[in-house]
Parts: C-alpha cells; sequence; structure tokens
C-alpha cells in the first residue's frame, strides 16, 4: 500500500499547489486591489453599451459576426503551428494541402471583406 501512495505523490503535490495558487490568485484581489470606482472604470468598454444597463437590450448583429469571424480564422490559423512543426516529415503533399488549405482561408476571407462584414459603420 506504501508504493501505491509513494506513486500518487506527485499528483498529490501538484494538486495540492494547484489548489493553492488558485486560491491565492481568487483572493488576493479582494485583498490588494483598489475600492474606489471612477467615472472613467465605470464607463462602457469594448461592446460600446453601458456597463450597468438593462441586460435584455439589443445587440447589433455585427458585433457577434466579427467575433465569430475572429474565432474562426484565429482557429484556423492553429492549425500552422502542428503543421510547422511536421514540415520535414509531411513533406511535398502536406505543402500543397496546407497551401490548398490557406487558398480557401483567404477566398473566405476576401469573401466576407466584399461582403461588408468587417466594416464596422
Amino acid at each position: 500500500m506504501d508504493a501505491l501512495l509513494r506513486d500518487y505523490l506527485p499528483v498529490i503535490i501538484f494538486l495540492g499547489v494547484a489548489l493553492v495558487i488558485g486560491l491565492a490568485l481568487l483572493v488576493s484581489p479582494f485583498i490588494l486591489a483598489f475600492k474606489s470606482p471612477d467615472p472613467e472604470k465605470l464607463s462602457a468598454y469594448e461592446c460600446g453599451f453601458n456597463a450597468f444597463d438593462d441586460a435584455r437590450m439589443k445587440f447589433d448583429v455585427r458585433y457577434y459576426l466579427v467575433a465569430i469571424l475572429f474565432i474562426i480564422f484565429d482557429l484556423e490559423v492553429a492549425f500552422l503551428f502542428p503543421w510547422a512543426l511536421a514540415f520535414k516529415e509531411v513533406g511535398l503533399f502536406g505543402f500543397w494541402a496546407m497551401m490548398a488549405f490557406l487558398g480557401i482561408l483567404t477566398v473566405g476571407f476576401v469573401y466576407e471583406w466584399k461582403k461588408g462584414a468587417l466594416e464596422w459603420d
């Protein structure tokens, strides 16, 4: 039984350290943060609406469209990292497969640009 507990000791230590760090990060803002809100802190932030307005107000659909497009293109670019690491192994076929993928991605980006999905007027 001692051998089994010794095998799990690193996992227990890892969980303990993670718990201590997590609790420290949760408690430290309440202890260290300034508690004097000014008008600048209470003003509208990224979405352009007041922070403490009605929760049922309508948002412009373009805000969501830009967010979805950012997520799509950001995730697609994430495929470049493993491809770059395995570039020597995939060879010429892998190169042209990625070029086709990037071409389709570029066509989609140009289509969204021409449709005006990235305009915020």
